[in-house]
């Protein structure tokens, strides 16, 4: 998570979203990998031309 202001964060009571401590703006990105014969693999990358 990369954020605007504190780097604490807290789980709210759904236990699955994750806000900073302080309430400042953050986001958060994942990437889905394969993991295949060939070796790992980036699904959600994306090719620059």
């Amino acid at each position: 998570m990369v954020s605007v202001g504190t780097a604490k964060t807290r789980t709210m009571p759904d236990r699955w979203t994750v806000v900073t401590a302080d309430g400042s703006r953050a986001a958060h990105f994942e990437h889905t990998v394969a993991i295949t014969d060939a070796g790992p693999r980036v699904l959600t990358a994306y090719a620059v031309n």
